[in-house]
């Protein structure tokens, strides 16, 4: 029994330094962008991975530079950004939600098709349709910001819903039926009954989908007209100077400030993310 106790604990500590170790490679990039953004343009050409010093180090220069630098505010760029992300999470949630609780209570051929088609639509190479995206979002006017996240809708309706239905299973149906009898119809059933049950995984399909949509770069790029909106991901590739140089120096400057609320988001509300994951696989 000694000997099992001390095993369990050599295996933990193993684990501890194994993931520990993991997770300083993830981190590491992230902390190289943060680094130099605060060195010069001439530092990070010569040793990237230097410490800011005396002469390198540049305040907050950068940053000011980043958010000034090029013919496109950077400030226009985090605000169609912000704009698509609120209102892409938003149609997802609501939707999805809306067709998982569908899909799960009404048991039917129409309904089974259209939750494998769901499923389906998770693990469909983007490449094997962008080219007919491009097409058909031209032809249907949805290059704006405002009419793109009827896009993301498409893309993030998969997932949303796998984890939507895993747990609409597990609730008991019993609520449901007494808020019929008491005269609630389909539409305030789900709002008033089913929706604030769905809380855990509305949080966590919320947090993925607000971090898809915030660092998205290939869908906004071939969909958006770029000489009118550009989201963050595409304000960064065209941080370009005369004769198509690069200041990297106010380069990291703006990627830091586009990972930072993205950080902070998933920081405060990651225990929301295992919770919900949880709860829509277990269940159903």
């Amino acid at each position: 029994m000694i000997r099992k106790k001390s095993g369990y604990k050599l295996f933990s500590r193993v684990l501890t330094v194994l993931f520990t170790l993991l997770c300083l490679v993830w981190v590491m990039p992230i902390v190289e962008v943060a680094i130099n953004s605060f060195k010069s343009n001439a530092a990070i050409n010569t040793d990237a991975f230097a410490l800011p010093n005396a002469e390198s180090f540049m305040g907050l220069e950068n940053y000011v530079k980043g958010l000034t630098f090029g013919n496109y505010p950077f400030l226009k760029s985090a605000g169609f950004s912000l704009l698509i992300t609120v209102v892409s999470v938003f149609l997802i949630l609501l939707f999805t939600s809306m067709s998982a609780w569908y899909i799960a209570r009404v048991n039917s051929k129409f309904s089974r098709i259209f939750y494998y088609l769901c499923l389906f639509s998770m693990i469909v190479p983007f490449q094997m349709v962008m080219f007919t995206l491009t097409f058909t979002a031209d032809q249907l006017k949805l290059n704006t910001p405002y009419t793109i996240p009827i896009i993301y809708l498409g893309f993030g309706a998969g997932l949303a819903i796998f984890m939507f239905v895993g747990f609409v299973k597990g609730l008991p149906l019993e609520i449901e039926e007494a808020a019929a009898i008491d005269g609630c119809g389909p539409v305030r059933t789900f709002f008033l009954v089913v929706l604030p049950m769905l809380k855990p995984t509305l949080i966590s399909v919320g947090i993925l989908e607000t971090m898809w949509v915030w660092n998205d770069y290939l869908l906004s790029y071939l969909v958006l007209d770029r000489t009118q909106y550009m989201t963050i991901p595409i304000h960064v590739q065209y941080l370009k100077g005369s004769y198509g140089s690069v200041d990297l120096g106010a380069t990291m400057a703006v990627i830091m400030l586009s990972i930072i609320p993205i950080i902070i988001v998933y920081m405060f509300c990651q225990k929301y993310i295992i919770k919900g994951v949880a709860a829509g696989a277990v269940k159903g």
